[in-house]
């Protein structure tokens, strides 16, 4: 696995400048060889998605990372069978973690991550979506509800991991409100250039906002993926961090639905995986990746609160 250590670079912000001030307005872009209904604002053109059968079927050894995490629950649940919890080798939940799952995906997609992270002393919690194929502004928004009742009960600030569009919430969230966010994982979240997917994603887009504008609740409008609420979304998703936050971005060459470029935000610690898109939700070697990440979070934070509280005075003088 290879970390690639990325420096802040001031030019990002310039360039998201220049991507605004020469596309304005909401209007279509040009993805691959067919026209998007996604707007132009979100495809810098320093990206570009995935192309093509070839691309899509990098996405197709989601299988084989699928059963790899059956068989490993299969196993875990093996060793586990018959123990006494104390002998398990389980671990008390403590620390609150909130789940979001991709576009087009709901809770369920995410159910094994979740398992696996509460086998190993963190406290899940779903984020309610059934399919995360609606506004996006508004997913945010009772996503927000739903830290501050989690930060509520825990009398704690909550960690998040989110897949694909799920991790481009967390960003915004964790943006927006670092009071209640402490630190976000994400894996495989073009925070750079959501625009830059594949075709079948531009095809998705378009036939959710023909739904919506046939009346069918619970999906994309136009406005969600090219006009103000797009802009909106991806702009929250751009704001600086915190340096309470801790971020963690996992991405893979392999990634057949997104330019995996675009997941390499540089307020993040990158971290590559080696399987697919849809695969990271279920691929227990990203699983264990994750855990990673978050037990290095808290530590890191942990160790930093050490440090500002100074040494600590043992007996007097």
């Amino acid at each position: 696995m290879n970390q690639v250590s990325t420096a802040r670079a001031a030019g990002h912000h310039t360039r998201m400048t220049l991507w605004f001030t020469s596309h304005e307005g909401p209007v279509n872009a040009t993805v691959g060889d067919v026209t998007s209904a996604i707007g132009a604002f979100l495809c810098p053109p320093e990206y570009a998605g995935p192309r093509g059968l070839r691309a899509l079927g990098r996405e197709g050894t989601v299988a084989l990372e699928a059963y790899r995490g059956s068989q490993r629950a299969r196993s875990d649940r093996r060793i586990r069978s018959g123990q006494a919890w104390a002998r398990a080798g389980r671990l008390p939940t403590t620390e609150p973690v909130l789940l979001v799952p991709g576009f087009m995906a709901g809770d369920w997609s995410l159910a094994r991550l979740s398992a696996f992270l509460r086998e190993n002393g963190w406290r899940t919690y779903r984020s309610g979506i059934h399919l995360n194929s609606g506004c996006t502004m508004l997913a945010a928004e009772r996503l927000e509800a739903r830290l501050e009742a989690i930060a509520e009960r825990r009398g704690t600030r909550v960690r998040i991991v989110g897949h694909s569009l799920g991790g481009m919430m967390a960003r915004g969230l964790a943006a927006q409100r670092p009071d209640l966010v402490s630190g976000i994982v994400t894996m495989g979240s073009p925070v750079l250039a959501p625009g830059a997917v594949h075709d079948l994603l531009g095809w998705n887009t378009r036939l959710l906002a023909r739904l919506a504008r046939a009346g069918v609740g619970g999906t994309m409008t136009r406005d969600c993926v090219a006009g103000d609420c797009a802009r909106a979304s991806w702009e929250a998703t751009q704001a600086p961090l915190s340096s309470e936050v801790d971020y963690t971005a996992l991405f893979s060459r392999r990634d057949g639905i997104v330019d995996w470029r675009s997941c390499l935000d540089p307020a993040a610690e990158h971290v590559e995986v080696g399987c697919s898109h849809v695969g990271m939700a279920v691929d227990p070697a990203v699983h264990d990746v994750v855990l990673d990440a978050l037990t290095a979070q808290r530590a890191s934070r942990r160790a930093a609160l050490s440090d500002a509280a100074g040494p600590r005075r043992v007996g007097s003088r």
